[in-house]
C-alpha cells in the first residue's frame, strides 16, 4: 500500500514539474477571440465605460500623415491640445492613474515635471498577414524552462502570447513584439549632469532578423530572435567602436552571444558583460544592458507576478517629440525632457512585478512594468534597489510608424530618482534621416570577424 501511495505521489509531482516547466498554449476557443471581442494583437476591442478609452477600430492607415524625404513622420495629431496637465499641485487627484514612479517624478522636481494629458487614440495596426500570424501562433506557441525559453515560436516570429494567462508570458509579448523589416536608425545618447550640461553619443544601429538575412543557415539560427549592431560615431574617443548580439530566444539554453570592437586596441573581444545588469553602452553607470528597449534579454532571474490590467496615463503617439524642427536643446533639460513637448494618454496597461529570484542576483532587486495592451510595449518601468528603495524610473515615449504599421519609441528615457540625474535614449530630430527600413542583410554582416570592417574610423 505504500509502495502504491509513493508511485501516485511521484507521479502527481512529475506531472507538476511538467506543467510548471511548459506553459500551456491557449485553445481554438480562446483564440478565436482575437480579432472579435479582442483585437487581433489581444486587447481589449471595446473602450471603457465612459468612453475616455475608445474603442479599437481598426489604428491608423498608412497614409495617417505624410513622410518627408528623409523619413521623418508628421504628426497626425499636430492640431490636439491636451485635456488637462497634471502638475505636483493636482497631482493627488490623478494618482491612482499613475506609477509610484511617475509619482517620485512629481516629488522631486515638483516645479518643473508635469504631464500634458491628450486625447487617447489607439493607433496600432498590422497588416493581415500578421494577424493571421498571431492567431495561428497562438495555439501553438508555449513557454517552457519555467518561462526561460519559447517552444513552437520559430515559425512565428510575433507575439508570442496575445492572450496571456503569467506574468512572464506578458514579457515575452514585449520581447518578441512585431517590428517589421530590418531597420538601420542613427539616433544619440544623453545623460545630462544635475545641471542640466550633457554631451552626445551618436550610434548608428542596425536590427536584422534570422528570416530576412541572406546565407544564414536556419538551422543555426533557431534559436535566434534577432541580430543587433551598434556602431559609435561620436565622440571621436570612442567613434568605431562596435557592439554586436546575436539575441537568443532561450538564454538560458544559449546565452545571449555578443562581441565588442575597440577601435582604439584594434580588437575584438567576446562580451558577456552585454547582459542583465551589466553597464550600457556609453551611458556613465545610468543604465544596464537589460534597460535597453525598455527590458531586454533573458527574464530568467526573475519571479515573474501578473499583477493585472489597469487604466493608466502613460507616454503615447508621442511624433511632436521626434520632429526634425527640434534641436536637442529643446528638448534635454535638467532633471528630466522638456515635458512641454511630450504627450500622455489614458490607456489600458498589464501591470508585472518582477522580483529576483532566491539565488540569483541584479542590481534591480525588483521591477514593475506597465505594459501597454495594445502594442505590447513596456511604456513604463520602475525599478528598486536591494533596499526596496525606488531608484530609477523608465518612461517609453511611443509613437506608431504608421507608414511601416509598426510600433516603436521616440526616446527612452531613465530617471535616477535618487542621483537626479538621466539617460535618454533613441532622439534623431537632429540627424540626417529617420529610420531606415528594408536594407539587405548577409550572413557575413553578423560574424565577429566582420567588426574590424564596420568600426574603421
Amino acid at each position: 500500500m505504500k509502495t502504491k501511495q509513493f508511485m501516485q505521489f511521484g507521479a502527481a509531482m512529475a506531472l507538476s514539474l511538467l506543467a510548471g516547466s511548459v506553459m500551456a498554449a491557449v485553445s481554438a476557443e480562446e483564440a478565436a477571440k482575437l480579432g472579435t471581442t479582442l483585437t487581433p494583437l489581444g486587447a481589449e476591442k471595446a473602450g471603457n465605460a465612459d468612453g475616455s478609452i475608445p474603442e479599437w477600430t481598426g489604428g491608423l492607415p498608412t497614409n495617417a500623415a505624410t513622410v518627408d524625404a528623409n523619413g521623418f513622420l508628421a504628426d497626425p495629431f499636430a492640431s490636439e491640445k491636451p485635456l488637462f496637465t497634471i502638475t505636483a499641485a493636482n497631482v493627488e487627484q490623478y494618482k491612482d492613474k499613475l506609477s509610484p514612479g511617475q509619482l517620485a517624478m512629481f516629488k522631486r522636481y515638483a516645479s518643473t515635471y508635469k504631464i500634458p494629458v491628450y486625447k487617447t487614440h489607439r493607433s496600432i495596426a498590422h497588416s493581415p498577414s500578421v494577424y493571421e500570424a498571431i492567431k495561428r501562433c497562438a495555439t501553438t506557441v508555449k513557454a517552457i524552462d519555467g518561462g526561460n525559453g519559447l517552444e513552437n515560436y520559430q515559425d512565428c516570429r510575433t507575439y508570442a502570447f496575445p492572450i496571456p494567462k503569467t506574468g512572464v508570458e506578458v514579457v515575452w509579448n514585449h520581447i518578441t513584439r512585431y517590428r517589421g523589416q530590418n531597420v538601420r536608425r542613427h539616433i544619440i545618447q544623453a545623460t545630462p549632469q544635475v545641471n542640466g550640461s550633457y554631451a552626445l553619443v551618436q550610434f548608428e544601429d542596425e536590427v536584422a532578423f534570422p528570416q530576412t538575412v541572406n546565407g544564414l543557415d536556419p538551422a543555426k539560427a533557431s534559436n535566434v530572435l534577432l541580430f543587433f549592431k551598434q556602431k559609435v560615431l561620436a565622440p571621436s574617443r570612442l567613434a568605431g567602436n562596435v557592439l554586436l548580439v546575436h539575441e537568443t530566444i532561450d538564454q538560458v539554453k544559449e546565452p545571449r552571444l555578443a562581441w565588442v570592437y575597440n577601435a582604439g586596441q584594434r580588437r575584438v573581444r567576446r562580451a558577456p558583460q552585454v547582459a542583465y545588469d551589466g553597464p550600457g553602452t556609453a551611458a556613465d553607470g545610468l543604465r544596464t544592458a537589460d534597460n535597453f528597449d525598455m527590458f531586454s534579454g533573458a527574464p530568467d532571474r526573475y519571479d515573474w507576478k501578473l499583477i493585472g490590467k489597469k487604466e493608466m496615463y502613460i507616454p503615447y503617439n508621442s511624433l511632436h517629440l521626434d520632429q526634425p524642427t527640434l534641436k536637442y536643446a529643446d528638448i534635454l533639460k535638467p532633471g528630466h525632457i522638456n515635458q512641454d513637448l511630450t504627450r500622455y494618454e489614458l490607456h489600458r496597461v498589464w501591470e508585472v512585478e518582477a522580483t529576483v529570484k532566491p539565488g540569483e542576483r541584479h542590481i534591480y532587486a525588483k521591477r514593475h512594468l506597465y505594459v501597454d495592451e495594445d502594442s505590447w510595449q513596456v511604456a513604463l518601468a520602475d525599478h528598486y534597489d536591494g533596499r526596496g528603495q525606488l531608484w530609477r524610473v523608465a518612461e517609453g515615449h511611443s509613437q506608431f510608424n504608421y507608414a511601416q504599421q509598426l510600433a516603436g519609441y521616440t526616446v527612452e528615457t531613465l530617471y535616477d530618482v535618487i542621483a537626479g540625474r538621466y539617460i535618454a535614449l533613441g532622439l534623431k530630430n537632429e540627424e540626417k534621416r529617420g529610420f531606415e527600413f528594408g536594407f539587405q542583410a548577409s550572413s557575413a554582416d553578423y560574424t565577429p570577424a566582420a567588426l574590424r570592417n564596420s568600426g574603421v574610423r
